[in-house]
């Protein structure tokens, strides 16, 4: 480089220093965050399956989902899901909106060559420098022939032209870097989505079964209490029992009636939620195998929250963001600094249209470098700093909080699954119990041995029971659902 640009370079790049240095700080460090914990903390048991559980590998995540359904039905819902769901779609385009952004940027580092073809004329005053110099010129014995300037004088070129910035800094390069990084997040995106879309497709499908499940319970008691109520209305007739017992009997059973009527819509929505998500009209769910035939993984490990976490979607996305915002942070303060930008054209030029084409002599060429720096007026770009320093506080407290929400479901996920399988075999005892006691209180009353209102309650106890039953078995597979979820299983890596 020369030493006069060397010079005007230093100079520039003080007088910018010196004007901006007071003003544009360090960004702020952000405040510590808290370390990950070693361990998944669990509920405290007998035997050291917990603790084995916490320390194990992640495998439960890495665990394809069409291996962890063993319902077929399911798998080709999801499948189906994978391939028309309108959400996917969307992040599909938004990926390749970050891919043209990244294009962009990249660009944005080689030379812009613009092809140029203009015409022109203009007439130069008599009394004007331009005027007396073509004048002059004319005269001369040097200049003839289509030589001469006319007046007016027309002006035409052909050729290219280029601006190219040179990037000193690497404000470009920075830039450059931070659309790749959001490239890669919304690759991240892409994976989020297809998680909770698995993870809501299954959801759906079982909250289905525990609705069909529900039907069958209530139907089965509908068929008690009509007997009941038939039994009732004999031994009234027989003047054994008054009419205040008919009508308690048949409360309960039109009380479960309207039960069913409520079950058959949760079940018409759920379908249509279904069908929504699969990206079709509604249409029947069809469903084979029921909710209690279905099988439940015997164990599930959780693997180390540090390995586990990263696998989530979400926070490898939140990553991705919060370096993007690093390097739009010094990308922010680079354009503070002097910028150099060279403007070469070449072509042919000519004031007459005959002699364009006529080389060497119309051939033109120029070089134009050029240096310039903010002094004043930098409220531009001291709000485009402020905003990406704020930007990347914003991406540092997403990612801490993607961690912690990652770290709270699979830890109340985990202990969900142990409790609430103790909770179904307690259930399921609870209702061979009431099951008995139905039997002995219809036994009883016919003997004379029992009221009717203990009859009425034994039924309506067994009719709970079997219903808590059936959601209960739903929480488990809900549970283990947002288990895979929070570990990060549903999303296929590339090649698979």
């Amino acid at each position: 480089m020369p030493r006069f640009s060397r010079s005007v370079l230093s100079i520039l790049t003080a007088a910018s220093l010196a004007a901006t240095g007071c003003r544009v700080a360090a960004p702020t460090a952000p405040p510590r965050a808290a370390a990950v914990p070693l361990a998944f903390p669990l509920a405290a048991t007998a035997d050291s399956t917990a603790t084995a559980a916490a320390t194990d590998s992640a495998a439960f995540a890495r665990q394809p989902w069409r291996e962890l359904f063993a319902d077929p039905n399911l798998v080709s819902l999801i499948d189906t899901a994978l391939q028309a769901n309108p959400d996917l779609r969307i992040t599909l385009q938004r990926i390749e909106i970050a891919r043209a952004d990244l294009r962009v940027r990249r660009g944005a580092l080689l030379p812009q060559v613009e092809g140029v073809a203009s015409a022109g004329v203009e007439r130069f005053g008599e009394y004007t420098l331009d005027g007396v110099g073509n004048y002059d010129t004319n005269l001369s014995p040097n200049v003839e022939g289509k030589r001469r300037i006319p007046n007016p004088t027309p002006d035409f070129f052909l050729g290219l032209r280029s601006s190219w910035e040179i990037d000193l800094w690497g404000k470009l390069r920075q830039r450059r870097q931070a659309a790749y990084l959001r490239l890669l997040a919304t690759e991240r995106g892409r994976h989020l989505v297809q998680t909770q879309l698995v993870a809501e497709v299954a959801r759906q499908y079982f909250t289905l079964l525990s609705y069909d499940n529900e039907l069958l319970v209530l139907g089965r008691n509908q068929q008690l209490q009509e007997r009941a109520l038939d039994i009732v209305g004999t031994l009234k007739r027989a003047g054994r029992a008054n009419e205040l017992a008919v009508q308690q009997f048949r409360a309960q059973l039109l009380r479960t009636r309207a039960l069913e009527a409520q079950t058959r819509q949760r079940v018409a929505a759920t379908e249509n939620t279904l069908n929504r998500l699969l990206g079709r009209y509604p249409r029947p769910i069809a469903r084979p195998v029921s909710l209690l035939e279905q099988p439940l993984p015997s164990r599930v490990s959780a693997g180390l929250p540090a390995a586990t976490l990263l696998r989530r979607p979400d926070v490898r996305q939140a990553e991705l963001e919060l370096v993007a915002t690093r390097a739009d942070v010094s990308a922010a303060r680079a354009a503070f600094l002097p910028s150099l930008k060279l403007t070469p054209f070449v072509g042919l030029n000519a004031y007459r249209a005959s002699v364009l084409f006529t080389t060497p002599g119309s051939l033109a060429y120029g070089l134009l470098a050029g240096l310039s720096a903010p002094l004043f007026n930098r409220a531009e770009l001291q709000a485009d700093y402020r905003r990406s320093v704020a930007e990347q506080q914003i991406a540092y407290s997403t990612y801490q909080k993607a961690i912690q929400v990652g770290f709270e479901e699979v830890t109340t996920n985990l202990r969900g699954i142990e409790n609430y399988q103790r909770v179904f075999d307690l259930q399921q005892e609870e209702v061979e119990a009431l099951q008995r006691a139905v039997s002995i209180s219809d036994d009883l009353f016919k003997a004379n041995y029992a009221t009717y209102l203990e009859v009425i309650s034994a039924q309506r106890n067994v009719l709970e029971a079997e219903l808590e039953l059936t959601d209960t078995r739903r929480q488990q597979f809900l549970l283990l659902i947002d288990l895979y979820r929070s570990l990060g299983g549903g999303w296929t890596p590339a090649g698979q």
